[in-house]
């Protein structure tokens, strides 16, 4: 019953996916130009509505559940950096800012064609794309196209920084690059985020038969100012991984929490860093 419920939610997920591509392409993008003033609120308003319709079928009829994400505002020189285990860290930061804002991620350039309403998505929101396996010239274009999307106002912007899902859900080493890149252009308000237990349904097989015993969560484990784009940027990436991995390990201490109806709140954040660490706030 599991893997048929698992399964009937993937298909469910895939045709609105395709459904809503039209909408998105013939709706929401001449709306966006017709009022350029409320550009931002029409594309903050709409991604939310597709996070809803991407998760509704693995809610309601694969069985999972999400915990409520800890509140992060929206605006200009907000950066979001959190740990990746599965695809459900997407519209987790999605939910977690307001409803008339959207996140920009740094995200795969393999992304960007072939998945109905999503690839068309990453170019509308105007996300930076990056390729792994890329030679000297397109990681150039890569990065820069990074540095713009660090500069811009309109949105903050979120980072992966570990590059890639770890097998165990640990926190992985950071690659440099492009969190290096972001915090060269301004001044930053970064929020750092950590889930855990989305690791386990990270494959396709496991997804799928695992999909009713999702039970994940996610923690603010502080917030840091980055107030001079001078300092050293490795130094403070690395104070970064730190709150992330002390917080991973507090989490996975803590006995399971029950099934949450509407989302387990956040627990309080370690403490202050070299570079103004605040206490994160509970969700």
């Amino acid at each position: 019953m599991k893997l048929v419920r698992g399964c009937l939610a993937l298909f469910l997920t895939l045709m609105f996916l395709v459904l809503f591509d039209p909408v998105q392409r013939f709706v929401i993008v001449p709306l966006a130009r017709l009022y350029p003033s409320r550009r931002v609120a029409i594309l903050g308003r709409w991604q939310h509505i597709m996070r809803w319709i991407s998760l509704s079928p693995i809610i309601y009829v694969g069985g999972a559940r999400f915990p409520r994400p800890p509140a992060i505002p929206g605006g200009e020189g907000v950066l979001i950096i959190m740990n990746h285990q599965s695809i459900f860290d997407i519209p987790l930061v999605v939910e977690s800012l307001p409803v008339n804002a959207f996140p920009r991620f740094i995200t795969r350039k393999r992304y960007f064609k072939g998945i109905p309403l999503v690839s068309h998505l990453l170019r509308l929101y105007e996300y930076p794309s990056v390729d792994p396996q890329a030679g000297s010239e397109e990681m150039r274009r890569s990065l820069g196209s990074i540095r713009d999307a660090a500069r811009k106002k309109d949105a903050p912007l979120c980072i992966f920084p570990e590059g890639t899902r770890t097998k165990d859900g640990e926190i992985g080493p950071f690659r440099p690059l492009g969190l290096r890149m972001i915090l060269k252009q301004r001044a930053w308000r970064v929020y750092v985020l950590v889930g855990d237990g989305y690791w386990k349904a990270a494959k396709m097989k496991d997804f799928v038969r695992g999909m009713a015993g999702i039970r994940g969560k996610l923690e603010l484990a502080g917030v840091f100012e980055w107030p001079d784009p001078g300092q050293n940027s490795d130094a403070f990436a690395e104070e970064v991984r730190r709150a992330m991995v002390d917080r991973l390990a507090e989490m996975r201490r803590a006995a399971p929490a029950p099934p949450p109806t509407s989302g387990s709140p956040s627990g309080p954040a370690p403490g202050t860093s070299a570079w103004d660490s605040r206490p994160g706030a509970s969700a």
